[in-house]
C-alpha cells in the first residue's frame, strides 16, 4: 500500500480535486472492459497539466509505487487493471481537439478525446478518419494509441498506427518527449514512434497526439450476403480478394451470433443460415457501383443464398446494425459475455472458426464468433457466468487451444485487442524467445524501475534493488518464487 506520506505528496502535486482515494472511488477504478479480471488501485490521481503528469512519474520513481494510466477503461485485455501499490493516472478528462489542420490534413489531439465524436467532427469537415474500433462510441484516441486498436475499416484503411504522425509522450523517467511531425516523409533516425503505439502504456505516457485525416469517400454501397456454412462466406473474400476489389469493410458472424442478433434487434434476418457476410465498398461513384455489381456477382457465384444491396444510406445502416449490434446481442444472453480475438490468414479462416465451432463443443460452453472477414481478425465470444467456476474454468481451456490454434495456422494471439494481463502467457509461451527478449530489454531500458503499467504484456522485474536479470532463465526464476503476480487479479 502506498503510506501516508506518499500520499500527502500527491495531494501538493494534484491539489484535493485532482486526488481520489475513497473506496467508492478505489472500486469505481479497479476494472474494466475485461471480464472476470480486477484489481484495487491506492488511489487516482486526475493531471491538469503535463508537468503534473512528469512529476507524479519523478516521485514514483522515488518512491517506488506503480502508476497506470487509464482512458475510458474500455480495453479487453487487462490493460488499464491496476497493480500492486497502484496509483491510476486517469486522463478521460483531456478531451480537446487542439487543432483542425485542413491544409495539412492533420489534427492534433488531446488523449482523452472520444474516438466517434472526432470522427464526427472531422466528418463535418469533409475529413476521415478511418479508424473505427467496436468501442468508438465510448473509447479514447490515446487509448486507441497506446493498443493500436483496429476496426471495421481494417481491412482498407489500416489502424491506429497508419494514421498515427507523432506525439508529446511523457517517459517512465518524467522526461517528456515530443515526436514525428506534419511531413508526409520523415526517416530521420529510430522509429521509436511505432515503438511506442502499441505499447499499452508500459512505456510512455500520451498527452498530445498528430493524426493524419484523408478526404472522405465520396459514396459507397453495402451489401448483406447469407450462406449455408462458413465455408461459403470464405469462398466468397477469396474471391473478392482474388478480383482486386478493396472493400472498407468484410465482416461476418456465425449461425449463433445470427440467431441472438435476430433476437436482439429484429433486422428479419434468415436464422437458418449459417453465416452472413456484410461487405461495403467505397470511393467514387462510378467505381464504387462497378464494384458492388461485381461483388453481389461473386457472393451468389460462391453460393450464397440470399443477397441483400442497400438502396440508400438509411437501408447501409441498418444493414451494418448486424453486425455492429452482434456483441450487444450476444451479452443478454448470458450473466458474463468474455469477448476475445485471434487472427489467422484468410485463408485459414473457414479452419479457424469451424475450430473454435468445435473446441465449444469439446469444452461444453457457448461461443458465438464474429469479426473481420477480410483481414482473418475473428472474436470468438464465451457466453457464461463467472459465478461458475468450473464454466469459467473451461472457458480459459477452451480459449487456449483457439490461441494455439490461431499461432498453428501461422496466425496470431491478438488482432486488435492487445497482449495486456490476459494474453501475457500466451505471447512468453508461443514466441520465439529473442522477440520477447527484445521486448524485455527495450521495457528494462526505458523504464529501469518497473513504474509504468508494471506486468502487462511481458514479465520483467524493477532494477530498483540491484542488479538485473541476466538472463530469461533468471527472470522466470524469480517469478515462479514470487509467483505469477497476474494470477492474484484471475
Amino acid at each position: 500500500m502506498i503510506n501516508d506520506n506518499v500520499k500527502k505528496k500527491l495531494k501538493e502535486i494534484f491539489g484535493d480535486k485532482g486526488f481520489l482515494d475513497s473506496a467508492e472511488d478505489r472500486i469505481s477504478y479497479s476494472y474494466d472492459g475485461t471480464p472476470v479480471i480486477s484489481a484495487l488501485p491506492d488511489a487516482i490521481v486526475i493531471p491538469a497539466s503535463v508537468d503534473q503528469i512528469s512529476a507524479l512519474v519523478r516521485l514514483a520513481n522515488d518512491e517506488k509505487f506503480t502508476v497506470v494510466p487509464r482512458g475510458s477503461g474500455s480495453g479487453l485485455s487487462g490493460g488499464s487493471i491496476p497493480s500492486e501499490n497502484s496509483v491510476v493516472l486517469l486522463m478521460n478528462q483531456w478531451n480537446k481537439v487542439i487543432e483542425l489542420d485542413k491544409n495539412n490534413l492533420t489534427a492534433w489531439v488531446e488523449p482523452g478525446v472520444i474516438t466517434a465524436r472526432f470522427q464526427s467532427q472531422v466528418e463535418s469537415q469533409g475529413l476521415f478518419y478511418p479508424p473505427d474500433p467496436g468501442s468508438a462510441q465510448i473509447c479514447t484516441l490515446g487509448g486507441n494509441v497506446a493498443e493500436n486498436a483496429g476496426g471495421l475499416r481494417g481491412l482498407k484503411y489500416g489502424v491506429t498506427k497508419n494514421y498515427t504522425l507523432g506525439f508529446e509522450v511523457v517517459l517512465p523517467t518524467g522526461e517528456v518527449m515530443k515526436i514525428g511531425g506534419k511531413n508526409m516523409k520523415d526517416v530521420a533516425g529510430y522509429n521509436l514512434k511505432d515503438v511506442l503505439i502499441g505499447s499499452e502504456g508500459t512505456l510512455g505516457i500520451f498527452t498530445r497526439i498528430l493524426l493524419k485525416l484523408i478526404p472522405m469517400p465520396a459514396f459507397s454501397r453495402t451489401l448483406l450476403a447469407f450462406y449455408d456454412s462458413i465455408g461459403g462466406a470464405a469462398e466468397t473474400v477469396s474471391a473478392i480478394t482474388a478480383a482486386r476489389i478493396m472493400p472498407a469493410m468484410m465482416e461476418f458472424l456465425d449461425n449463433p451470433t445470427i440467431r441472438a442478433v435476430e433476437g436482439f434487434s429484429r433486422l428479419g434476418l434468415d436464422t437458418n443460415t449459417g453465416a452472413l457476410l456484410l461487405v461495403e465498398v467505397d470511393g467514387p461513384r462510378s467505381a464504387v457501383e462497378e464494384d458492388a455489381v461485381a461483388v453481389e456477382k461473386i457472393c451468389r457465384i460462391t453460393g450464397a443464398k440470399n443477397v441483400r444491396v442497400a438502396k440508400d444510406d438509411a437501408e447501409a445502416a441498418k444493414l451494418k446494425a448486424a453486425r455492429k449490434s452482434a456483441l450487444a446481442a450476444l451479452a443478454r444472453i448470458r450473466p458474463t459475455t468474455i469477448l476475445e480475438d485471434a487472427t489467422v490468414p484468410r485463408s485459414e479462416l473457414a479452419v479457424m472458426v469451424d475450430f473454435i465451432s468445435q473446441t465449444a463443443k469439446k469444452h461444453s460452453i457457448q461461443i458465438g464468433t464474429f469479426g473481420h472477414a477480410g483481414d482473418g481478425n475473428l472474436h470468438p465470444t464465451a457466453l457464461t457466468d463467472e459465478r461458475d467456476h468450473a464454466e469459467i474454468k473451461r472457458t480459459e481451456e477452451a480459449f487456449d487451444d483457439i490461441f494455439r490454434k490461431a499461432v498453428e495456422l501461422g496466425g496470431t494471439i491478438t488482432g486488435e485487442h492487445g497482449v495486456g494481463l490476459t494474453k501475457k502467457k500466451f505471447l512468453e509461451e508461443l514466441y520465439d524467445s529473442p522477440f520477447v527478449r527484445m521486448m524485455e530489454t527495450t521495457k528494462q531500458m526505458l523504464d529501469p524501475n518497473g513504474i509504468l503499467n508494471p506486468n502487462k504484456v511481458i514479465s520483467v522485474m524493477p532494477r530498483c534493488e540491484g542488479a538485473l536479470p541476466k538472463s530469461r532463465e533468471q527472470i522466470e526464476s524469480i517469478m515462479k518464487r514470487m509467483g505469477n503476480p497476474s494470477e492474484a487479479y484471475i
